[in-house]
């Protein structure tokens, strides 16, 4: 009898087990778009995208473990595994588009004649997926770049434990809606990698909204760049070549770096300081916030940027929201751009990366990269996976190609 209430209560959990991994996979394959499921079901389908194989192999464990005991017993158990089957067969259609990441990869680099450089990312940190810094890199946390309306705002610095005083320089802004997130959460696989790969890299914060209300986040990433390029020297990095690169808000804000260098009118207090780069490598940004193009959950406007971002209502001043819309602000002398971008993204859908790409290639005197990774979710680089060991391989391929370009090139300011 005892046995018997077992074997029932194993077949609800394969039963359970297989409705949540068909579950994801459908949320994976196809994210949820409603509001109130629009956090949960990007966090969902990032981990599932992420992890397929590891997964798989974990349900497989745990299913085995239930057959053993005699879930199958029960019709029920029977329905769990065939759930869990179908969604097998979904996650081998998840593998069938990741693999597809290293082709983009190669096709964006070959178009820009580019080859692969600098170390791959090895696979023993794909399977792991944690982004551990190793024994060859050094975190210098928390130094402090700007002081402002009662706030300290700080950086972190990393680089390999060498004696080189050439770096070239890489500048990191992490996302988070401009209202949250922090230095220390986001972007850490691909500063950890350039560190490896020879590179001095600086992760800055910036002030929050509501606290603060756009461009002052553009101010202080701005404030961020001039320190850096002031210091960088320092600790021993190169600071006539800046590549800066953000995700997400942390994207918007990078790209509006290279659209908006040395203007005055974000650099309040250090108006002279040059806050030119040499390179913009955005990540799945934002790149309009108005929504002219309906892609964003209809309440983006009027419960993120109208009250908190922008602090304007965009039917009154639609002027200060192109004003942080990269899409309006692309004119011809720009930085080269490299640009990485999910076709699943749920936050920062792909159609505004593809405007923003399209208008930058027909306006730009310089070199426009940009690798669109099949089934990638937002922050699909959040941890070491086959997708973002690709897009951070081909990121540093082609800022080695342009440091070594600027390198060959005379410094006459021709550049």
């Amino acid at each position: 009898m005892i046995d018997l209430a077992w074997s029932v209560v194993d077949s609800i959990l394969l039963l359970l087990l297989g409705m949540w991994a068909a579950t994801a996979t459908f949320n994976a394959l196809y994210p949820f778009r409603q509001t109130a499921l629009l956090f949960p079901s990007m966090f969902w389908s990032w981990f599932v995208i992420g992890l397929p194989g590891q997964l798989v192999f974990f349900q497989m464990l745990t299913a085995g473990f239930l057959i053993w005991r005699g879930a199958l017993e029960h019709p029920v158990g029977w329905i769990g595994l065939i759930l869990l089957i179908i969604s097998w067969l979904g996650t081998v259609l998840i593998l069938a588009r990741t693999r597809k990441s290293g082709d983009v990869v190669d096709a964006a680099l070959s178009q820009a004649d580019v080859t692969r450089s600098g170390p791959r990312v090895p696979v023993w940190r794909v399977l792991l997926s944690a982004p551990f810094r190793g024994r060859t890199v050094e975190k210098i946390r928390n130094v402090p770049f700007r002081r402002v309306a009662g706030h300290t705002v700080k950086l972190d610095v990393y680089r390999d434990k060498t004696d080189r005083t050439d770096r070239p320089v890489f500048m990191y802004i992490h996302g988070g809606g401009w209202v949250m997130g922090d230095k220390r959460e986001q972007g850490i696989p691909l500063l950890h990698h350039m560190a490896r790969a020879g590179w001095l890299g600086f992760s800055v914060n910036y002030r929050l909204s509501p606290g603060v209300a756009l461009p002052d986040q553009l101010a202080d990433v701005k404030a961020g760049l001039a320190w850096i390029r002031e210091h960088a020297a320092e600790y021993g990095g190169d600071p006539s070549f800046v590549a800066v690169s953000g995700g997400s808000a942390g994207g918007n804000l990078a790209a509006l770096v290279g659209l908006t260098e040395n203007d005055p009118r974000y650099q309040p207090g250090f108006e002279d300081a040059d806050t030119s780069v040499q390179i913009t490598a955005p990540v799945y940004g934002i790149y309009d916030v108005s929504n002219r193009m309906g892609v964003q959950t209809p309440r983006f406007v009027p419960m993120l940027m109208e009250p908190l971002v922008i602090k304007a209502f965009l039917d009154d001043e639609p002027e200060k929201f192109a004003e942080m819309s990269p899409l309006d602000r692309i004119h011809s002398d720009v930085p080269p751009f490299v640009i990485a971008q999910g076709d699943r993204d749920s936050l920062a859908p792909v159609v505004e990366a593809r405007a923003f790409v399209e208008q930058l290639e027909n306006t730009s005197q310089k070199r426009v990269v940009y690798m669109e990774f099949p089934g990638a979710q937002h922050i699909f680089d959040l941890g070491y996976s086959y997708q973002s060991a690709q897009m951070i391989e081909g990121v540093l391929a082609v800022l080695n190609d342009e440091y070594q370009r600027f390198e060959d090139l005379p410094r006459d300011g021709s550049y």
